[in-house]
């Protein structure tokens, strides 16, 4: 019962810190318009849906009794595939705005620089809490989550990198690259694990 007030806790903290994350990068966009910020307020926005769903399914499913265990693992594989579908949604959505806007001017990126940075902190502090409450409960969407917030921390540190090189030298060709490549990193690593999570919950 301990773990399951700890697991229900931890979604909760994740949906509650999660949720300003999309709307400050998407206010944030209206001063800079850097590839990488702007796939990472797709990122976050899929990211978020998808924890929301986990907190809910979370919920529902300790409710159940033993007898019920086997519903309860098929809504938890539903509810991995749709976390692993939303990680590669937000993947492909990214591509797609890396590359439309890859040529604009960049702009401000502090704000998008900023919520990375913190992202690097809250994120990686999630993913080690998901890996030790998975490992006591032996609970599929815990141990998922873990697997979210691994790669969301590598992920922002990624973000990081290339808005800093941005944010301090917007006009260097190699900033322009490493934005570019920044992206192209955080798109394919979610599609990478999101397709590994669908997999998963497939078996």
């Amino acid at each position: 019962m301990r773990e399951k007030t700890k697991g229900k806790k931890t979604l909760l903290m994740s949906v509650l810190m999660s949720a300003p994350g999309p709307l400050i990068i998407g206010l944030g966009l209206m001063a800079g318009r850097s590839a990488t910020q702007m796939a990472d307020f797709v990122r976050r926005s899929a990211e978020l849906l998808a924890i929301i769903v986990s907190f809910a399914v979370y919920c529902k499913t300790e409710k159940f009794t033993e007898e019920e265990n086997e519903k309860k693992e098929t809504i938890q594989r539903q509810s991995n595939r749709f976390v692993g579908s939303m990680m590669c949604l937000g993947g492909l959505l990214m591509m797609l705005t890396t590359f439309w806007a890859s040529g604009e001017e960049k702009g401000n990126v502090i704000t998008g620089l900023v919520i990375a940075l913190l992202g690097v902190i809250a994120n990686t502090i999630f993913w080690f809490r998901y890996a030790k409450l998975s490992g006591e409960s032996n609970n599929a969407i815990l141990a998922v989550q873990a697997r979210l917030y691994r790669a969301k921390s590598l992920v922002d540190i990624c973000v990081t990198t290339a808005l800093t090189s941005v944010y301090f030298f917007p006009e260097a060709a190699f900033s322009y690259y490493l934005d570019l490549i920044g992206s192209l990193v955080v798109e394919i690593y979610l599609i990478y694990c999101g397709i590994k999570t669908m997999r998963e919950a497939g078996k």
